[in-house]
């Protein structure tokens, strides 16, 4: 996780590039769009992972409270820039420093994958979870495309490339079983679990324009391919 850090504090002037033209904003929104339909509207929301705010400013947006959390420092004096009037602190997800049912709503876009105790992260996710809260996670899923992706990252370490994400981080790839196993054993209930994003922001033009264009039909009919995993689940009432 030191390493994670670090690579992160060094990105965060220019995390934000990466999502700012077209095709960022519509791969974030793409990913977003699916977490937002699992949460409940204008409650209060953790995001672990937050980044630079992206996901706190669009559930702000949408009517709702939002507190950031993230290992990077770099990457949440971003996130207190973009939403001055949310609270943001550096922390990691398996030991949450909020009261148990403090939230509605727990978030998690590309960072769960980073986690190494996925299980620890889930129980404090549910502890601090109100009765009823939701939980949405999209994540790496591993797929025929994703098996060769860390052997790209380990090349773009060694040549020193400096880009989001490029790096041997030991990250996991789940399968929709995986992640359901892992949601249901925390104590969730009414789990569900999807797959997104066969466009991905790495592909090269016109690559990424042609999986755009066919992305609708994969995730319905050929969601094994997709990138990214979205996974949902409720804390039981009583």
């Amino acid at each position: 996780m030191n390493k994670v850090q670090q690579h992160y504090d060094e990105i965060a002037d220019i995390y934000d590039d990466r999502y700012d033209g077209h095709r960022g904003r519509s791969y974030h929104r793409h990913i977003s769009d699916h977490v937002m339909s699992v949460l409940p509207k204008g409650g209060f929301l953790l995001d672990l992972g937050c980044g630079t705010g992206l996901f706190v400013e669009r559930y702000i947006q949408e009517g709702g409270r939002a507190v950031g959390l993230d290992i990077s420092p770099g990457m949440v004096r971003h996130g207190r820039q973009r939403c001055p009037e949310s609270g943001f602190c550096v922390g990691t997800a398996d030991v949450l420093p909020f009261r148990d049912g403090t939230f509605d709503a727990l978030a998690s876009l590309l960072a769960f994958s980073y986690v190494p105790n996925p299980e620890a992260m889930l129980e404090e996710s549910y502890r601090v979870l109100k009765p009823g809260g939701r939980i949405a996670i999209c994540t790496l899923s591993r797929t025929v495309f994703t098996s060769i992706v860390p052997v790209i990252y380990q090349v773009g370490e060694k040549v020193g490339l400096k880009k989001v994400g490029v790096g041997d981080f030991n990250e996991r790839y789940y399968t929709n079983g995986e992640i359901a196993c892992l949601l249901e054993d925390a104590g969730f209930a009414d789990i569900s679990v999807g797959r997104c994003s066969f466009a991905h922001l790495n592909l090269a033009d016109p690559v990424f324009s042609l999986a755009r264009k066919v992305e609708p039909f994969i995730e319905e009919k050929l969601p094994y391919l997709a990138y990214n995993v979205c996974a949902g689940g409720k804390k039981p009432e009583g």
